[in-house]
């Protein structure tokens, strides 16, 4: 009987420490909204409909990067990812409130990849206060760097003002006797262009600067304002336009006779949505920069991270245009979200995603150039820190040459 008794003490002591283990397992884990342990839920608004829903590769690059770490990996850590991503037209107004559904209805862990300035700019104040992660938001204001006042907020892209400020010290060393027009949109990306190049070229930027023309997004073409800067006397052309505007005023410039040296900004450098509706004739000679690889380029087909990636887009995307890099943009924004959630483990709270999300050091990026950085920090929250120029052969991209001449 008495041995009877110990073994129940002894089957009793063991339940109680296997409930305390169990338990102790249980409080490791800590979630934020849109997590279990199956699941976490992602957000993003892109434009799938309206005058740059060129961007919509993006968010399709990006859900099916997460497909893929779904089928293949089976999630991260054991837990799915999925990733609402809505239309939001690229309107400040509809960016709000399809960012508010997200977070209010949908319950979503964070914002993720959201596509353009200034709809992450219009839903920004609302997700600092509601303490929500708006991450690689992918545009390059300034305003997605600023962690004293939206410390929930990091951007994708390289500043738009350092990359303006980086052509600026560029024409000033190469053709530091230039007449530059520029060309923007009406809106924070293209005034953040405009300040950059003017603190590139230093005090030289009133004279060196002969016209400055912008658009609206609703605008049905900018044939007017190329025309504006064409008959400036102008032989450098700092064209900060977007989307289908960009590919417009190449054209446009070309067909009026216009034969300035041409810049457009690493937004505009995808052969697919710019270089071909412009016209590669056209675009020869164009100077630019880059940041990722284009798997399109002979340059990368022996590279492993360009051959996963057109294994991925074959499964995945098929039938996508790989030149259009939004695609490409997508893909390493999914890329790198998996590892933020992966260093995660199961403390997936809302600040523990930021922390990670803000503390890369040194990372390397699939798809990522060598010899450009990625990284930051607490107190910067800027990703990209360098470029690489290019020169359109009229094939491809090449290394850009010695200097920003005829």
């Amino acid at each position: 009987m008495r041995c009877g008794m110990k073994r129940l003490a002894i089957l009793a002591l063991a339940i109680t420490a296997s409930c305390g283990s169990a338990s102790a397992q249980s409080s490791d884990k800590k979630y934020g909204p849109g997590v279990t342990d199956q699941e976490i839920k992602l957000g993003q608004t892109a434009a799938y409909s309206g005058p740059v829903s060129t961007g919509a590769a993006i968010g399709r690059g990006a859900l099916a990067y997460f497909e893929k770490v779904n089928r293949e990996k089976g999630g991260v850590n054991g837990r799915k990812i999925k990733l609402i991503s809505l239309d939001d037209a690229y309107s400040p107004p509809k960016a709000y409130e399809q960012t508010r559904k997200l977070v209010e209805e949908d319950g979503v862990l964070a914002i993720a990849g959201s596509v353009g300035s200034p709809t992450g700019i219009a839903a920004q104040a609302y997700l600092n206060k509601a303490g929500v992660p708006q991450l690689f938001q992918i545009s390059g204001n300034r305003k997605f760097n600023d962690p004293k006042n939206s410390p929930w907020s990091t951007a994708f892209f390289i500043p738009n003002f350092v990359e303006g400020q980086i052509f600026g010290k560029l024409i000033l060393k190469s053709r530091p006797n230039a007449k530059i027009a520029v060309l923007h949109p009406q809106d924070e990306l293209g005034r953040e262009y405009l300040a950059g190049l003017r603190s590139g070229l230093g005090d030289k930027a009133d004279t060196m600067i002969v016209k400055v023309a912008t658009y609206e997004s609703s605008s049905p073409t900018i044939d007017s304002q190329v025309a504006q800067l064409s008959s400036s006397g102008a032989d450098l052309f700092f064209n900060a336009a977007v989307g289908k505007f960009a590919a417009q005023s190449i054209r446009a410039a070309r067909s009026m006779g216009w034969n300035a040296r041409m810049i457009v900004p690493s937004i505009s450098n995808s052969v697919a949505t710019i270089i071909r509706p412009a016209g590669v004739e056209n675009a020869k000679g164009l100077i630019g920069a880059q940041w990722q690889k284009d798997p399109t380029d002979p340059e990368w087909s022996n590279d492993k991270d360009v051959k996963d990636y057109l294994e991925f887009a074959r499964t995945y995307l098929p039938g996508a245009d790989l030149a259009d890099l939004a695609y490409a943009t997508g893909y390493m924004v999914g890329n790198l979200m998996e590892e933020i959630l992966r260093r995660c483990g199961d403390d997936l709270t809302r600040e523990s995603v930021l922390k990670q999300a803000t503390n890369l050091k040194g990372i390397s990026l699939e798809l990522g150039l060598p010899g450009i950085t990625y990284e930051n920090s607490p107190e910067d929250h800027n990703l990209i820190r360098n470029l690489r120029i290019v020169e359109f052969d009229g094939v491809k991209w090449a290394p850009f040459a010695a200097r920003i001449g005829n």
